[in-house]
């Protein structure tokens, strides 16, 4: 089971989408400073999250996540509230 999430930083109007395996320890990883993008924008916290059954089908959603369509979904979906 792999994970599509969307983090969003606390004090910048950032957001990240990625896919893995552990939410928590990829979380963990990103507010440890473990990653080149999101170090600069610490601490992040999880605001979506879509299961899928494997890597092949995360990695479709979060490339879909990323494209306009996918950030427009994001934008009247979840950042929304």
């Amino acid at each position: 089971m792999y994970i599509v999430y969307v983090l969003k930083s606390r004090n910048f109007s950032q957001s990240y989408v990625g896919i893995t395996d552990n939410l928590e320890r990829r979380l963990n990883q990103h507010n440890d400073g473990n990653s080149f993008y999101t170090k600069r924008y610490m601490p992040w916290f999880v605001i979506y999250k879509e299961e899928c059954p494997n890597r092949v089908e995360a990695r479709v959603r979060e490339k879909y996540l990323k494209s306009a369509a996918g950030r427009k979904f994001l934008r009247n979906n979840v950042f929304k509230n």
